[in-house]
């Protein structure tokens, strides 16, 4: 079950402080064209939590998440992470500081293999150096420290037996696991995952929800989007709830799941959805 503690004396209401947050956005505004898609006055994400990002299709919760990781710029307002600005930062350089994301569309490289793919996400590697890589001894020792992160990892998530296979040839699941075992390879203190359980079977979906959570227990910080109540609730510390692009809901899962804004929200666009507690 979800430990709510560190976050207990918190309001529930959208754009709460937080104790200790990480990840802080302010007077974030996108537009195209003429729609307004994302306009968030202020949001938070405390350290050391999982906080979950939902809301109705169409809600703004993709391009949010692209502007709080940098693959997407805001018009307006701008957000820090650890204390450090993010506004016009690239991607890899957000990376470098601690925070990393997969993607709704795993972007494993199919036409190389699963340990190529590891050593990818490997930071600080000398041997990338044109000069550098003609002087083995300036790099090889790194090589193994990475090659033995990679199969540790590999192990840890049980695509061990797959590091020789072609990323391409691994089933959906497997590279959303690939996905997640390759961002921990530059020792994120934050991961971000943008729909993780999408397209997922039933098994591998308990084994991503599992390392979800040991990822909070080993000390890093996740923000995930997900449609699946389910697994919101059972996963989540805290959840942030976008509509027609802005946050209109904070709080536990439980608390949320009755709020009437988000009611009416998810059920003026999916009349099927349930969000009730018991279900």
């Amino acid at each position: 079950m979800p430990d709510t503690t560190v976050l207990d004396g918190v309001a529930h209401e959208p754009g709460v402080a937080k104790p200790d947050p990480i990840l802080v956005a302010d007077g974030i505004v996108r537009r195209f064209g003429g729609l307004t898609a994302v306009n968030v006055d202020h949001f938070e994400v405390q350290r050391n939590t999982i906080t979950a990002l939902i809301g109705p299709n169409g809600a703004g919760k993709s391009t949010f998440f692209n502007l709080l990781t940098s693959f997407d710029t805001a018009q307006e307002g701008a957000g820090t992470f650890d204390g450090m600005p993010l506004r016009k930062v690239a991607p890899h350089k957000v990376a470098r500081k601690g925070m990393v994301r997969t993607f709704q569309l795993t972007k494993a490289l199919e036409g190389m293999s699963v340990m190529e793919n590891m050593r990818l996400g490997a930071q600080e590697q000398p041997g990338e150096s044109l000069l550098k890589a003609f002087v083995p001894p300036l790099w090889s020792k790194r090589e193994q420290e990475v090659t033995e992160q990679a199969h540790e990892l590999l192990h840890r998530f049980k695509l061990y037996e797959k590091r020789d296979d072609s990323a391409g040839s691994l089933s959906g699941g497997q590279r959303k696991l690939l996905e997640m075992a390759r961002a921990l390879m530059s020792n994120p203190t934050m991961v971000m995952l943008d729909e993780p359980m999408a397209g997922v079977n039933p098994a591998l979906t308990e084994s991503l929800l599992e390392h979800i959570v040991e990822l909070k227990n080993e000390g890093m910080t996740v923000l995930f989007v997900e449609h699946d109540m389910h697994m919101v609730r059972r996963i989540s510390d805290w959840v942030a709830v976008m509509a027609q692009g802005q946050l209109i809901a904070e709080g536990p899962a439980g608390t949320v799941m009755q709020n009437k804004a988000v009611q009416d929200a998810y059920l003026g666009e999916h009349h099927d959805t349930d969000l009730s507690e018991d279900n």
